[in-house]
């Protein structure tokens, strides 16, 4: 195929998204959209890559720094076409395809856009191929009206569509594909004769009609084109990504046993055979092994379950969690920065952060680390074996031996030696009738 670039437009207000956060850095499935779009263009080797910014840009030079592109910038919002004219700097002396692609659009696949790219490269030489779709309800969008196969006899938008116009269910997503020449060529021919006096992009459509060069369309599903101008939107394109994503989950050989409740993150990886429970979580930068269980009402973020490890249920592993093979983090457990061995486990209501829990290990109920000091952290290590009682306090930098036993109720602030015995509990004193004695008083008291 001829090289590539792409071309993504960023410079809305995005006012309906009522935001200080500019709109296309709002999360999709705990992503920014604008990243999604991204990651889907780097699979397509594209040449050059240019997003066009406008509001707001301070925000996308920073997200977008360690990015291999260029911004462009759109002073004034003059409408679409105005605003892809902006790229003609970047893309001076390129010679090839240009993909014109939506920051607020992120879910257009990797092979609907190559499929666009040979379209324009097919025997009879479109000048233009549009991306369109046939959505359930057609509202606002423009519309496109064939002629013969998939030539495009003529494109409209809704606003200056006739009722005959309107009622065509065939949809522009406003993306496109052409050679560069073409473009910006046709671009400087387009005029802003509409009711809302902008340059249309799409009116390109026309001016190269008018030079005898016929465009085509491309349809995907309508889901690829979805684009995201308010919360509401956000809500339903994220419903409909989770939706899909649970699908896939399923077909991989994952179980979810409520899959409308399981929530998952662009970048989740679940294995064979696990089995996830209703009301899972999964934040970025989780790893699930085959063959893990994930309990109801559980919380993941940047942690990596081991194979046949079980979490939950009431967990919550945060980022920097490794859970071994085999390994078990029961109800109301709180992981955070810490490897547990495998087959190490911390069944009940503890926390185990910045440590590192050998093979084997157990950790009593209500067992915390206490690895911070209001100024610094520090990190807890129990070794292969051991055995830490219930309601014990570890406070870090320590050590726990292998095969250690730390006795329930410690707080062990010094390190316990391999197979020894480390408690710190105070001599158990008895006070023959006291409490009898105490019952007597209070009563007289209450009594008076």
């Amino acid at each position: 195929m001829k090289p590539l670039a792409t071309v993504i437009l960023a410079a809305g207000q995005g006012t309906r998204m009522r935001s200080d956060l500019h709109k296309v850095l709002h999360p999709l499935a705990g992503k920014p959209m604008l990243m999604h779009l991204l990651d889907t263009v780097e699979t397509l080797d594209a040449e050059r890559r240019v997003v066009v910014v406008g509001k707001g840009r301070e925000q996308l030079e920073a997200a977008l720094a360690s990015h291999p592109l260029t911004l462009a910038v759109q002073e004034e919002q003059k409408g679409t076409g105005h605003a892809v004219a902006q790229a003609a700097e970047a893309l001076a002396g390129f010679d090839g395809t240009v993909l014109v692609l939506y920051g607020d659009t992120p879910c257009i696949e990797a092979a609907t856009l190559q499929a666009m790219r040979s379209r324009l490269d097919e025997a009879d030489q479109p000048g233009i191929v549009v991306l369109a779709f046939s959505p359930d309800d057609p509202a606002a969008y423009g519309r496109v009206i064939l002629g013969e196969g998939d030539t495009i006899a003529r494109m409209v938008e809704y606003k200056d569509a006739s009722a005959e116009e309107r009622a065509v269910r065939l949809c522009n997503s406003g993306m496109m594909a052409l050679s560069a020449a073409d473009l910006f060529r046709w671009l400087g021919m387009v005029g802003n004769d509409n009711a809302a006096g902008e340059y249309y992009l799409p009116d390109i459509v026309m001016v190269a009609a008018a030079e005898g060069r016929h465009s085509v369309a491309v349809e995907c599903e309508a889901w690829q084109t979805a684009g995201i101008n308010s919360r509401s939107e956000l809500a339903l394109v994220e419903r409909d990504w989770q939706q899909r994503r649970r699908t896939r989950a399923m077909a991989e050989g994952a179980t979810l046993l409520d899959p409308g409740t399981v929530w998952f993150s662009a970048d989740t990886v679940i294995g064979r055979d696990v089995l996830v429970e209703p009301s899972v979580f999964f934040g970025p930068g989780v790893t699930v092994a085959d063959g893990a269980v994930v309990r109801a009402f559980s919380h993941l973020e940047g942690a990596n379950v081991g194979a046949g490890a079980e979490v939950g249920p009431y967990a919550r592993l945060r980022p920097g969690a490794e859970l071994g093979e085999r390994s078990k983090v029961g109800n109301f457990v709180e992981i955070k920065k810490a490897k547990l061995g495998a087959r190490a486990k911390a069944n009940h209501l503890s926390y185990i952060g910045d440590a590192e829990v050998g093979a084997g290990a157990n950790i009593g109920a209500g067992t915390i680390t206490c690895n911070y000091d209001g100024f610094f952290k520090y990190r807890t290590r129990i070794g292969e074996g051991a055995f830490i009682g219930s309601n014990s306090s570890l406070v870090a930098p320590v050590n726990v031996g292998p095969g250690a036993i730390v006795g329930a109720g410690s707080v062990v602030t010094r390190d316990v030696d391999g197979d020894a015995l480390g408690v710190t509990r105070a001599e158990q004193k008895q006070l023959s009738g006291w409490a009898a004695r105490f019952r007597e008083r209070q009563s007289a008291k209450k009594g008076s």
